[in-house]
């Protein structure tokens, strides 16, 4: 059986350095997604699109690992694109205005035909609320930069500034949605450990 660890093979895009801004190109992959609005913290509608997402994740894991691709992955771990109506005004403090989508990268041997499948065995065996409001759908971010947050989501501010003016001192703009990779597991971790990744597109 096949073994692949996708946060190995894409390292430049989920492994980055926490001391240092590094500039990408991120290119076109899959997720599944779900959109919503309000804060990660209070608003149960983002706690119910994380658990349609895994819920949707591990199915298919564990359907490509038995099926005759017989291929063995990790699941990947929960992204985050977060934005206002106007980005110049986005406050890292104000989270009850953000709107979100909510997501998990899919290897591109994953098909339509595989996450139709995997939704229908989701919804007989456990049919999460927001499991309707998932779509499986292409993301191309482009150019973009990007860091290692260590800590609590609460102090990621400064984190968020350095990669903005980093952006900036090399002549470009900011472009697109605000993107964190959270790749600890916030149940088991200390908040002082939590490893996020800050990633801002530009143009």
């Amino acid at each position: 059986m096949k073994k692949i660890d996708f946060k190995k093979e894409l390292a430049s895009l989920y492994r980055p350095s926490k001391s240092k801004v590094s500039l990408i190109d991120v290119p076109e992959m899959n997720f599944l997604m779900i959109d919503g609005k309000g804060n990660p913290n209070t608003a149960e509608a983002y706690a119910q699109a994380i658990e349609a997402l895994y819920a949707v994740a591990y199915t298919l894991k564990f359907m490509v690992k038995k099926g005759p691709l017989a291929i063995d992955y990790g699941v990947m771990p929960l992204e985050g694109l977060w934005w206002v109506e106007d980005m110049r005004e986005f406050d890292p403090n104000n989270k009850d205005e953000w709107f979100w989508t909510a997501m998990i990268m899919q290897p591109n041997f994953i098909t339509k035909e595989h996450v139709k499948e995997g939704l229908e065995a989701v919804k007989k065996k456990k049919n999460p609320v927001a499991l309707s409001k998932m779509r499986f759908e292409s993301f191309t971010e482009g150019p973009a930069a990007q860091i290692m947050h260590i800590g609590p989501f609460s102090e990621e501010g400064p984190t968020i500034e350095k990669v903005h003016d980093h952006i900036r001192s090399n002549g470009f703009e900011l472009d697109g949605k605000h993107h964190e990779i959270y790749l600890s597991d916030i149940r088991r971790a200390a908040p002082e450990k939590w490893k996020t990744i800050v990633r801002q597109p530009y143009r």
